[in-house]
């Protein structure tokens, strides 16, 4: 593992300032002190049952909502918003303390909504097809300002219910874990968030999904594999180098076994590099044995990776072979294409300034 990549699994993330969303319950009783201890439960019911700005918590003297106002700031200031589809799928570019900026996307339904979150500035994982990969690791995100785009996304969807929150924005979550969870329990317990609405995607860090074994909220598990054997995998995403595909099956196996729920791979369709169907046979095979569900995710374009997604037809060919063997597959809907916030498009609101590359050359050498 490189420096950077190391780095990203290392300490957390420490905030000059407190932020709004980063106290727990214990640390918003210290900031409180003083204060009638029933006060304590009244901030924690507006800022997160309710998701009020501390300015709207009409409970609270004054005074007091003055005070929260100055020593509880927001954690996310937005710098751009774009709206697609319609009005039906809203992106933010926020930026965050460091001068960073992460991306939040809302995706609206007739009656509900979902929000996909970053969990870091950038990412270390360094997948050649995905821009936040092409841009770099820049720092964790906080417990709280996880958190905060959630709030922030039930605010904008209005009368529609907020009903999932996945984590498959920038960064990789599991090598925040700390952050990542506590921002889970945070959402549980604070939002009134079920587990089964709450994914978490990881491209494959093995410790990271054993540790979500022994964790009592059975979240949902998202694992991007992209290649079915080590060789492509490599390529595609270099952390397989240190947790391979076999170490990887043992630790979704765990996962399983611990909380009983269905495994997901995502699978970014990728002309003539995983869209044969000798790829297709492969994904299949480990498929059948975890018992997982295929979401086939149409390639979105990038900047920084030179080759093309694969075609409708293809991605119906492949979806199609996997569904004659048995696997439970679904071809994700692209949202949010035309203001780059698909799968794979986030990176911060800035130009990711590197030269395109080819798709990866271990693809030329296998036979479909």
């Amino acid at each position: 593992m490189g420096v950077v990549a190391a780095r990203a699994q290392g300490q957390p993330y420490a905030r000059g300032v407190t932020s709004r969303y980063d106290l727990d319950r214990a640390g918003l009783g210290a900031l409180l002190e003083g204060h009638p201890r029933y006060r304590v439960d009244q901030v924690w019911e507006g800022l997160y049952a309710q998701g009020r700005e501390p300015e709207e918590i009409t409970n609270l003297p004054l005074a007091l909502r003055t005070e929260l106002a100055e020593r509880l700031p927001t954690a996310l200031t937005e710098v751009v918003r774009r709206v697609g589809d319609g009005g039906e799928t809203v992106k933010w570019a926020w930026s965050v303390d460091g001068g960073h900026h992460i991306e939040t996307v809302l995706l609206h339904y007739p009656k509900r909504s979902t929000v996909c979150i970053s969990t870091q500035a950038g990412c270390a994982m360094a997948c050649d097809f995905c821009a936040t990969g092409q841009a770099g690791f820049a720092r964790h995100l906080t417990a709280g300002e996880i958190v905060e785009q959630v709030v922030r996304a039930r605010r904008e969807s209005g009368e529609r219910r907020l009903s999932n929150v996945v984590f498959m924005g920038m960064g990789e979550p599991l090598a925040n874990y700390d952050a990542t969870w506590t921002a889970v329990e945070r959402l549980h317990g604070g939002l009134g968030l079920g587990a089964r609405s709450l994914t978490i995607s990881t491209v494959g860090i093995v410790p990271g999904i054993r540790r979500l074994a022994t964790e009592d909220l059975p979240v949902n598990l998202a694992v991007s594999l992209h290649a079915a054997n080590d060789e492509l995998r490599d390529t595609m995403v270099p952390i397989n180098k240190r947790y391979p595909l076999a170490e990887l099956e043992d630790a979704c196996a765990e996962w399983q076994a611990s909380h009983n729920r269905r495994l997901s791979f995502e699978w970014a369709m990728i002309a003539d590099t995983n869209d044969r169907p000798a790829d297709a046979d492969e994904l299949a095979a480990i498929a059948r044995r975890q018992r997982a569900h295929v979401n086939l995710i149409p390639l979105n374009p990038t900047p920084g990776f030179g080759t093309r997604g694969s075609s409708p037809a293809a991605v119906e060919a492949f979806r199609r072979r996997l569904d004659e063997a048995g696997v439970a597959v679904t071809v994700r809907q692209n949202r949010g294409v035309d203001i780059d916030a698909a799968c794979g498009q986030l990176a911060g609101a800035s130009a990711v300034a590197i030269e395109p590359r080819p798709a990866p050359a271990a693809a030329e050498r296998r036979q479909g």
